[in-house]
C-alpha cells in the first residue's frame, strides 16, 4: 500500500479562497490512486491566532476589534456587507488590528494579506535559512507543532510538499520546513509554487538552498511527484480536488472555486513580462475537458463564484463559455481584443455568468503600448471598456506607470484616459513598474538593487526620462488618485482583498 503524501499551503496569503495549486496536485495523485492530504495552514493559522486575545489591552480600538472579530468574520462570509462599504472597511481593519495585537513580538506584523518581520527579509536567502533553523521563533509555532504532529506521526507519510507562491508566505514557509525537519528528519520535503519557480529561473539561486532532504520544484509539480511514485503518464491535467479544504471558513460569501484552464500566457509578447523572461510555455487544457471538469466541480462543491486563474482567458474559451454556460457566476483576466468591442458578444458573455473581467490596459499612450508590445491600441481599449461595462460586466482595470518608455507626457495621457473613461471603470489597479532582474531591457539601463537581498526578482533603474519611483508614486497619489473623476473609483476598491472581493461589490452579483 502506498503511504500518503501531505500538501501544505503556507501562511500568509489572502484567506478568501482555497489554494488552487495543491488542489490540482492532489487531484493528479488521487486520480492515480495515490493517497494524499491537503492542509491549508494559512487559514488555519489565521483563525488560531485570532483566538489569542492578549491578557492586557490598553487601547479602545484593539478592545473593540477583539470584541467584534467573530461578528466581522461571519459578515465577510455573507453577501450583505459587500453592499455596505463602510462596514466592510471596518471589518477588515478590525480583523487586521486583532491579528497584529495577537503577536507579542513587536518585530513581527501579521495581517490578512501579509507577514512582515523587521528582523528577517523574505528576499534574503540567509534570513530564510535562519527562519528554517529556528522555527520556534515564529508566532505560529505552537499551533503548527501540534497540528503537524498529528499528521506526521499518526500516518506513515511518504513525503510532504509545501506551496509558496508569494513573498508574504516565504518566511512562514521556510519556518514550516524547519519544523517538519525537526519532527521528521527522515522525511523528504518538496517545495514549490509561483515564487519558488520565479526564484529558480536564476541559476545562482539553485545552489543557495542545497539540502539533501529538500527538493525545490520549478514549474509544474505534477511530473516530479508522479516520477517519485513511479507513475508513467503524460497527462498531468486531472480534476482538482478541494475535498480537504472545502469546509474551511474562507472569507468570501459562499465557496469560491479557483480554476485554471491553462498554464502560461497565450500572448507572451509583452515587454518585461515574467512569462517571457522565465520562458514559461503556454499549456492550454482542451476546451472539452475544461467544460467537463467545471461541470464536475460545480456539482461537487456548489460554488457561489468561479475564479479563473489564467494569465489571460482566450477568445476561444470565452466563446465556449457563451455556448455552454457553467450556471455559476465567474470572473477572470482577459486581454483587450475585438471580441470585447462587440455588444452582442459581451451581452452573451454576461448571460454566461461573467460578473467581472480584469483588463490590463497599462497605458493611455499609444506609443508606450506599442513599445511594450501589448498588441492593443488606445481606441480599441476605450471601445472595449465601454462595451463591456454597458453589458453590465464589471471592469477591474490595470494601469502601469514608470516603464522606461514613459515620459511625463505619457503619464498625463494615461491620467486623461482614465478620467475620460471613468464611467466605464468599476475598479482600478494603479501600479508602479518593477524591472525584472533577468529582463533583456535591463542591459540597456543603469540598474541597482531593488531589495537588500539576493533573492530579489527586480532591480531599480535610472529612468531615461527622470521618472524615478518616488516621482511616479507622487504622481499617482497627487494627480491620479486625487483627480475628481478618478477618486470615486479609487474609493470603491476593496481594501486588502482587492480583485478577489471586487465581484461581490457589483450590484448584479
Amino acid at each position: 500500500m502506498i503511504s500518503p503524501f501531505i500538501f501544505i499551503h503556507a501562511p500568509i496569503s489572502k484567506p478568501c479562497e482555497p489554494p488552487a495549486g495543491i488542489a490540482s496536485l492532489a487531484g493528479v495523485l488521487r486520480s492515480n490512486h495515490i493517497p494524499c492530504e491537503v492542509i491549508d495552514l494559512n487559514i488555519e493559522s489565521i483563525y488560531h491566532i485570532l483566538k489569542n486575545k492578549p491578557q492586557e489591552i490598553k487601547d479602545t480600538w484593539t478592545r473593540r476589534a477583539f470584541k467584534n472579530v467573530d461578528h466581522h468574520l461571519n459578515h465577510l462570509r455573507a453577501l450583505n456587507i459587500y453592499q455596505q462599504p463602510d462596514s466592510y472597511i471596518r471589518a477588515i481593519k478590525d480583523i487586521n488590528r486583532a491579528l497584529e495585537a495577537s503577536v507579542l513580538d513587536q518585530s513581527i506584523k501579521i495581517s490578512l494579506s501579509n507577514y512582515h518581520d523587521s528582523q528577517l527579509s523574505p528576499t534574503q536567502s540567509a534570513d530564510l535559512i535562519k527562519a528554517m533553523q529556528a522555527p520556534e521563533n515564529n508566532p505560529f509555532y505552537d499551533f503548527w507543532a501540534k497540528r503537524l504532529h498529528e499528521c506526521l506521526f499518526q500516518k506513515n507519510i511518504s513525503g510532504l510538499g509545501i506551496s509558496i507562491n508569494y513573498l508574504s508566505q516565504a518566511l512562514c514557509g521556510f519556518s514550516v520546513i524547519g519544523l517538519v525537519r525537526k519532527l521528521r528528519p527522515d522525511l523528504h520535503i518538496w517545495v514549490g509554487g509561483g515564487l519558488i519557480s520565479s526564484w529558480f529561473t536564476h541559476s545562482e539561486i539553485i545552489n543557495t538552498f542545497d539540502f539533501p532532504d529538500i527538493h525545490f520544484v520549478s514549474g509544474q509539480g505534477e511530473p516530479y511527484l508522479l516520477d517519485f511514485f513511479h507513475v508513467k503518464t503524460k497527462d498531468h491535467y486531472a480534476l482538482p480536488d478541494y475535498d480537504d479544504v472545502f469546509q474551511n471558513q474562507y472569507l468570501s460569501p459562499g465557496f469560491v472555486l479557483p480554476f485554471s484552464t491553462s498554464r502560461g500566457c497565450y500572448w507572451r509578447k509583452c515587454a518585461f513580462c515574467p512569462e517571457c523572461v522565465e520562458k514559461s510555455p503556454y499549456l492550454p487544457m482542451p476546451v472539452e475537458r475544461v467544460k467537463k471538469y467545471l461541470h464536475d466541480l460545480i456539482q461537487r462543491y456548489r460554488p457561489s463564484l468561479i475564479h479563473f486563474l489564467d494569465n489571460a482567458l482566450t477568445p476561444k474559451f470565452l466563446e465556449a463559455m457563451i455556448q455552454d454556460p457553467p450556471g455559476v457566476s465567474w470572473y477572470g483576466f482577459s486581454r483587450i481584443t475585438k471580441h470585447l468591442t462587440d455588444p452582442s458578444f459581451c451581452q452573451a458573455l454576461k448571460k454566461s455568468g461573467c460578473v467581472m473581467l480584469k483588463l490590463g490596459i497599462e497605458s493611455g499612450d499609444q506609443t508606450v503600448l506599442s513599445q511594450m508590445k501589448k498588441g492593443i491600441d488606445v481606441a480599441l481599449a476605450r471601445k472595449a471598456l465601454q462595451t463591456v461595462h454597458q453589458s453590465k460586466i464589471g471592469t477591474y482595470v490595470y494601469f502601469l506607470f514608470g516603464t522606461p518608455y514613459e515620459t511625463e507626457k505619457s503619464c498625463n495621457k494615461t491620467l486623461s484616459f482614465i478620467a475620460e473613461n471613468n464611467s466605464y471603470i468599476d475598479f482600478l489597479n494603479l501600479a508602479i513598474f518593477n524591472l525584472p532582474i533577468t529582463s533583456l531591457e535591463a542591459d540597456h539601463l543603469k540598474v541597482y538593487p531593488f531589495y537588500d537581498g539576493d533573492l530579489s526578482l527586480y532591480v531599480n533603474f535610472d529612468h531615461p526620462f527622470g521618472l524615478n519611483r518616488s516621482n511616479i508614486r507622487q504622481f499617482i497619489i497627487k494627480k491620479v488618485k486625487s483627480h475628481p473623476d478618478i477618486l470615486p473609483i479609487v474609493q470603491r476598491n476593496p481594501i486588502v482583498f482587492t480583485s478577489n472581493h471586487a465581484p461581490f461589490f457589483i450590484e448584479q452579483f
